[in-house]
Order: C-alpha cells, then sequence, then structure tokens
C-alpha cells in the first residue's frame, strides 16, 4: 500500500545539522511487527508512524519505534511528527497549536514559525540514584568517579540516568561507553557563552549503545532536573551533538505555570510516498 512518507531534521541549527526523523503519515492498519520492521529498515534513531487519536483532545495519535524497540515518549520524534503532521493538513490549524497523544497521555505542541515546542511531560522515574549505578555509569565512562557531581533518574520514557559533570569539555572528551544504561550526561559551559550546558546522549537497546545526535526527551528531563535543583534558570539554549559531527540546539523556557518547554528548528528535508 502506498502510504505518505516525510524525512525531517530536528533540532539542526540548520537543516541537515540536528537530528533525522522518519515519518510514516498514513499509518493506520500497520501491525506492530511492521513497524517495528520498518523502522529497523531506516536505521534512524527513531521512526514514527501517525494514527487517528483515540482521546477527543489529540490531534494525531503517534507510535515512536527505535531500529529495536517502541518507545512511549521520545523529544525530536515528537517535535518531527508534529511538523509532518501539520505539512499534510489540508487546512492550517488555527494558531497552530497541537495535541500529540503517545504512550506517555497527552503532549501539548507550539509552533512558531519554523521552531515547534513541546511541554516536558512528568517523569516517569525520578530521585538520586544510588552509589552502585553511579560507579556503574563512571566505568562505562572510563572517568572517575569523582568526576560525576550529581546523578539523578530523569527518566520520561527512555530510561535516562542523567550526570552532571563539571564542565561541557569533560562532556565532549567522554568516549562512547558500552552498557545496559541509558545514560544523559551534561556540563556547563563557562560564563558568556550562548549555551547554558553541553549534552550527550548515549542511548542502551537490547545491549547496544548508540550515541543520539541530539534528544528532545532527555534536553526536557534533563531541563526539569537543572532548573528544579536552582542549577539554571530559564529561557536559556544548550548544545548537543558536536561530538557525532552535528550542530544542534534546544531552547528551553518555562511557562507562567511552571511548565518547561522544550524547543528546536525542524525541516522536512524529504517527501513523497513508501510502498508498505
Amino acid at each position: 500500500m502506498r502510504r505518505r512518507f516525510l524525512q525531517a531534521d530536528v533540532f539542526g541549527e540548520r537543516p541537515y545539522q540536528g537530528n533525522a526523523l522518519a515519518v510514516v503519515v498514513d499509518a493506520e492498519g500497520l501491525t506492530t511487527a511492521e513497524m517495528q520492521a520498518f523502522a529497523h529498515w531506516t536505521n534512524l534513531a527513531e521512526t514514527t508512524f501517525l494514527l487517528s487519536p483515540t482521546h477527543a483532545e489529540a490531534d494525531y495519535r503517534v507510535r515512536i519505534f527505535t531500529p529495536t524497540e517502541e518507545l512511549p515518549f521520545a523529544g525530536h520524534p515528537t517535535l518531527g511528527s508534529a511538523s509532518a503532521w501539520l505539512t499534510t493538513q489540508s487546512r492550517i490549524k488555527a494558531g497552530a497549536d497541537i495535541v500529540q497523544e503517545c504512550e506517555v497521555g497527552l503532549v501539548e505542541i507550539r509552533h512558531r514559525d519554523d521552531v515547534f515546542s513541546f511541554k516536558a511531560p512528568p517523569l516517569m522515574r525520578s530521585g538520586a540514584a544510588d552509589h552502585q549505578v553511579v560507579a556503574e555509569a563512571a566505568e562505562a565512562l572510563a572517568i572517575h568517579r569523582s568526576s560525576i557531581i550529581d546523578a539523578e533518574w530523569i527518566d520520561n520514557g527512555p530510561g535516562w540516568l542523567g550526570l552532571l559533570l563539571r564542565s561541557a569539555d569533560e562532556v565532549l572528551a567522554l568516549k562512547s561507553p558500552t552498557t545496559h544504561l541509558s545514560l544523559g550526561v551534561a556540563g556547563a559551559h563557562p560564563p558568556g557563552s550562548p549555551f547554558a550546558y553541553e549534552v550527550r546522549a548515549f542511548y542502551s537497546s537490547n545491549g547496544v549503545t548508540i550515541e543520539d545526535p541530539v534528544t528532545g526527551s532527555l534536553n526536557a528531563s534533563f531541563a526539569q532536573w537543572m532548573i528544579s535543583s536552582g542549577r539554571f534558570s530559564a529561557p536559556y539554549r544548550v548544545c548537543q551533538g558536536r561530538a557525532v559531527g552535528r550542530n544542534g540546539v534546544a531552547s528551553v523556557e518555562v511557562d507562567e505555570n511552571g511548565d518547561v518547554w522544550v524547543g528546536g528548528n525542524v525541516a522536512v528535508c524529504v517527501s513523497g510516498e513508501i510502498d508498505l
């Protein structure tokens, strides 16, 4: 069956500098196995499938797959899917505010020009990580335990363990680990930098660890942690991807209700049809 298909670049300062996302727009009728097989074939960090919503408040429902598993939520697939949905509508939605349905529930999305932002969902797991887990993470990253100045569970779906190092340079110097833990690592840039901190994301799935170029879910949960702990005050910008040859930028804002919003540029780079 021919289905509409888009590929977007998300969080890139310019197109092709962020994180690529494949989107199957007309996904009705596909089985979970077929979705997973196609996501494995695209071999991108994530592939999404747009479906009719089951909640009256939602504009669409999305299922999110890595090459090896389905995720309840992820950030760059949320923004890229919202852009794909909006691109394929015959009528532009007034105000261009969007509600996405996914496994974690309803996620609010804002659209202003080429910038999409999502409201960070509540954490599924939070709190301090125990000493043994932090020591394991340090060993996997080949750094001394004392290099980690704080560690928290900041899981909003992908299972992130957040680690805070002393500086952005220390984060950029890390070697990619092999671990069953999904590690998000951040370190502050010096005063006067246009960015608050540098982020790297090492996602573990079925025994394989990959570095994600730019990660919305991790930047959302990091922002919730950094702001609530008083380390940073929004609005600010974060950079990610330089270690893998990308130039990703995520913006962080807090609204009048205290909710964290994470946004970035989205560019639809490929459009057409697939036989699936």
